[in-house]
């Protein structure tokens, strides 16, 4: 991946590969009993076929901050944004606002512009004429590390 770094979030564009995958054992994985294991299915799995739809589109950029922690994105998350998807209200957005990029769920409503942050300790931007702002991409996945 190459990187590409902005005071809040650190950009990826995803490099091709000629790689078949990793193995990937398609049976369900218990959360309750143990299952037997004689019923492995082994394949090989892409992430990037899993995960990026439009590969021209489609960046990663870390997160740094806690403003998303209701939504799940926690500091140091990996997303997956595509570009080439329409916003919409309640997606969420990585959106360049006044010079900045942040990460934050779209409320759109009566042609009116809200960033959402999912955090009560951060408030809600309301987007005005004289905010220089432009919706960069879609949040279509998240990867953690446990």
């Amino acid at each position: 991946m190459i990187a590409n770094e902005s005071n809040s979030l650190t950009f990826f564009t995803p490099e091709a590969s000629n790689e078949l995958g990793t193995v990937f054992f398609d049976t369900g994985i218990s959360c309750g009993f143990p299952a037997p294991a004689e019923d492995f299915n082994e394949q090989r799995l892409s992430l990037d076929k899993e995960l990026v739809r439009n590969r021209e589109t489609t960046f990663f950029a870390r997160v740094s901050g806690q403003s998303m922690i209701g939504a799940g994105l926690e500091d140091n998350d990996l997303l997956v944004i595509d570009r080439s998807l329409e916003p919409q209200n309640n997606r969420i957005a990585v959106c360049f606002l006044d010079g900045e990029f942040t990460v934050k769920r779209l409320r759109v409503e009566q042609g009116e512009i809200w960033l959402k942050p999912e955090n009560p300790n951060y408030p809600i931007i309301k987007i005005t004429e004289e905010n220089e702002f432009i919706i960069w991409g879609i949040v279509t996945n998240v990867i953690k590390k446990v």
